[in-house]
């Protein structure tokens, strides 16, 4: 499966959106906390509360706009291609040899935990059906079309506004276990160091991608979440 993964989300061709998110989001879960403690002027409980909120607003908004720049197309209408299946959160869709990604945002109560399972979650892993573990009758392993991965965030809960860790992960389809998960520096190791070639939007228009130099080392991170309950409506879930 690692290798699977690997070959539809190259390491070396996307090492540069993986970075610029952790970047982003860390910068949003400090934000997050400073505005909460120097503004609201609220209790510690509804602190907490308002800077979970905040924290993970601000990222979905880095989120979105890293992936524009590295050029992730938002899905049409809303939608999860080729279902009806409605989403209320900014999924992401990449390409590369004609493969697709669909890439969003989640938190983790802690590291390796699932994040909390809400409508557009449950939309998006209906897309790893063939990914999933079941008996291979046909010996034809996974099939070619749009996979749906996250790039996970867990909050540090002993230093505010810090991030614990960052990882890609793969929700089976039951939405019961991860398929593949893997922290960000693991995910990117022996890549940090090389310039890579932008990839091109995922409609494929664009002449051809320069050359990106990198920063060469890589932070852990660690995202914010807030208690959830079955399948709510993520506009108050994370």
């Amino acid at each position: 499966m690692e290798q699977f993964i690997k070959r539809r989300f190259p390491p070396a061709l996307f090492k540069n959106l993986f970075l610029d998110l952790e970047d982003r989001l860390r910068a949003s879960a400090l934000k997050a906390f400073t505005m909460v403690r120097d503004h609201a002027g609220l209790d510690t409980k509804a602190s907490r509360e308002l800077e979970g909120q905040a924290r993970f607003r601000m990222m979905e908004k880095a989120f979105r706009e890293s992936c524009e720049l590295h050029g992730g197309a938002l899905l049409a209408n809303g939608i999860i291609p080729l279902t009806d299946l409605k989403i209320f959160q900014p999924f992401m869709r990449f390409e590369h040899n004609g493969q697709g990604i669909i890439f969003g945002l989640a938190a983790m109560p802690e590291p390796k935990a699932l994040p909390v399972r809400n409508m557009s979650r449950k939309a998006g892993v209906t897309l790893n059906y063939y990914l999933s573990p079941r008996l291979d009758l046909d010996g034809a392993g996974p099939k070619i079309g749009d996979i749906f991965m996250l790039f996970l965030v867990a909050r540090d809960r002993e230093r505010a506004g810090k991030i614990s860790e960052f990882a890609i992960g793969v929700i089976d389809a039951g939405y019961e276990q991860y398929l593949f998960y893997e922290p960000l520096d693991k995910y990117l190791e022996g890549y940090a160091d090389e310039a890579v070639i932008a990839p091109l939007p995922s409609s494929g228009a664009g002449a051809k991608a320069p050359i990106i130099s990198l920063k060469k080392t890589i932070k852990p991170f660690i995202p914010p979440e807030q208690p959830g309950e079955g399948d709510n409506d993520e506009r108050n879930t994370k």
